[in-house]
């Protein structure tokens, strides 16, 4: 049995606008490493963590990714196995990219591999959510689903859950841009309202099934006009600096769509190339570099393999 293993997992787009906590993809960057190795003590340790300014617990019982590998470990009938884990933060924390998801992800990737393969990826996305849950105080899927299992994922149902992965245009790229500002998911979660009127309810049931479609379809035209959030998007907008503005910036530019990423403050478009993409983020890096606003930007295809060993 291998003894070590470094692993990369993915940054994740969750929400896709409409699909609030049921819609997310997966891209290509950014993402997280664990370096996991098996030792002949008991139970499992971090030993680093690096790239997150210390905000970070090192303690195993409050860190998302430790906690994730201790449920699957006491599934599979070993709670005491010795496990040592690095932690290598390569994406901003706070960031709206499934910043918690991705190091959940890694982790629990790595210990699977060590462990042979007794779970399939999908299979591993309730122990993934454990760890969401301990991020943000709610167990979703939208970001721990496409980032373990690529592509393009809807939950249809949490109890009991069911990950349906969803076709897409092979030549779709996500612009993202980071504005580095703090919206902690925790508090984004709690602004958003806990009733609706039906009639919001339907048109973002419309809109939901009108992006699903979109997607099976291969139609860009359908896919933008459903990329619209009345329920959520109102709301959290008004942590992100010049929402709107920078959402008729990309969309002049030639954006199919565009949204929140996860709880923000990262904001993504959909293209329908990588040249188009590249061009959108430029131009929101310079309006928000115009009202004083650092930002990072991303651009990536979406990403089919979810998590891969580097070594």
């Amino acid at each position: 049995m291998k003894k070590s293993i470094k692993v990369f997992a993915p940054a994740t787009v969750a929400n896709v606008v409409c699909g609030y906590d049921v819609l997310g993809f997966a891209v290509n960057q950014p993402g997280d490493e664990v370096i996991m190795s098996l030792t002949d003590g008991k139970g499992i340790t971090i030993s680093k963590i690096t790239g997150d300014d210390g905000k970070l617990p090192l303690n195993p019982t409050k860190n998302t990714v430790s906690a994730s590998v201790q449920h699957y470990l006491n599934h599979i009938g070993k709670p005491d196995l010795g496990v040592e884990i690095e932690l290598h933060k390569k994406m901003p924390i706070g960031s709206g990219l499934g910043s918690s998801s991705a190091s959940t992800v890694a982790g629990l990737f790595a210990i699977n591999t060590l462990m042979g393969n007794l779970l399939t990826n999908k299979e591993l996305v309730p122990f993934a959510m454990k760890g969401e849950e301990l991020a943000c105080g709610y167990g979703h899927a939208d970001n721990v689903a496409p980032a373990l299992m690529g592509g393009f994922v809807l939950i249809r149902s949490y109890q009991p859950l069911d990950i349906i992965s969803l076709p897409f245009p092979e030549e779709m790229h996500a612009a993202i841009v980071y504005p580095e500002v703090d919206v902690p998911t925790k508090d984004a979660r709690q602004m958003i309202r806990s009733k609706v009127l039906l009639k919001d309810a339907v048109t973002q049931w419309g809109n939901v099934a009108g992006l699903v479609s979109g997607l099976f379809m291969k139609d860009y035209d359908l896919i933008g006009r459903s990329m619209t959030d009345i329920l959520v998007e109102p709301t959290r907008s008004i942590l992100i600096p010049d929402f709107y503005k920078l959402r008729t910036i990309a969309m002049k530019a030639g954006a199919v769509g565009f949204g929140i990423s996860g709880s923000g403050p990262s904001v993504f478009a959909l293209t329908k190339d990588a040249d188009t993409a590249n061009k959108i983020t430029e131009k929101l890096k310079q309006h928000l570099k115009n009202i004083s606003i650092n930002s990072l930007s991303f651009v990536s295809e979406v990403n089919k393999r979810g998590p891969i060993i580097l070594d």
